[in-house]
């Protein structure tokens, strides 16, 4: 990290995050898909917050309460995390406040936050559950394994699904040995 970055960043938000206004376990964060350490590329934000945008799964949406202060903000990568955030966080209203222009909503969308969920293939378990490559399922019914010598007994465990990515309806897995194709209305998933 740049000690020069660092310090311009810090005079920049007055040694404080530039989304919650903490000034408590500070960080650089390069916004994606920036590489560059510059303060053009970069926002000062907190450890904690730093690690909810990097991992979407621990997104609490009670510490991004700072986003309707921070995407007023004139430093063009605090907008592009203020914007990535109400989009992860649903918030509509926030994003249609918003103005980026052309070249920064390109930069804002680069990381895919905004994707709708209405054109995307969601593969979901017998119990409506979102189904994700890697997780493990067990089957609910025996199944006629076709082109196979064997049934799929209920019960067994799938581990290491994959997605299939065209077709909210399949996964593939492993069963007894054989790589099949499994209709997702006949898997729950397990923990």
């Amino acid at each position: 990290m740049s000690i020069i970055t660092e310090k311009r960043l810090k005079d920049r938000s007055g040694s404080k995050c530039e989304i919650s206004g903490s000034d408590e376990n500070l960080v650089l964060y390069i916004v994606a898909p920036k590489t560059e350490a510059t303060p053009e590329n970069c926002i000062l934000i907190t450890k904690s917050l730093k690690d909810q945008i990097e991992n979407p799964t621990t997104t609490n949406a009670n510490d991004w309460h700072g986003l309707s202060d921070s995407m007023w903000n004139e430093n063009l990568p605090v907008q592009i995390v203020s914007w990535r955030m109400h989009a992860r966080l649903k918030n509509r209203d926030m994003l249609e406040m918003m103005y980026l222009d052309e070249d920064a909503l390109e930069w804002a969308n680069a990381t895919g936050e905004a994707e709708e969920d209405e054109g995307k293939i969601v593969h979901k378990d017998s119990n409506g559950n979102v189904l994700l490559d890697g997780d493990s399922v067990v089957l609910i019914k025996d199944l006629d394994v076709k082109g196979a010598t064997f049934t799929a007994k209920r019960g067994a465990a799938v581990h290491n699904i994959k997605l299939v990515w065209d077709d909210a309806n399949l996964i593939e897995g492993r069963v007894e040995g054989q790589h099949i194709y499994i209709l997702t209305q006949y898997v729950k998933k397990t923990k």
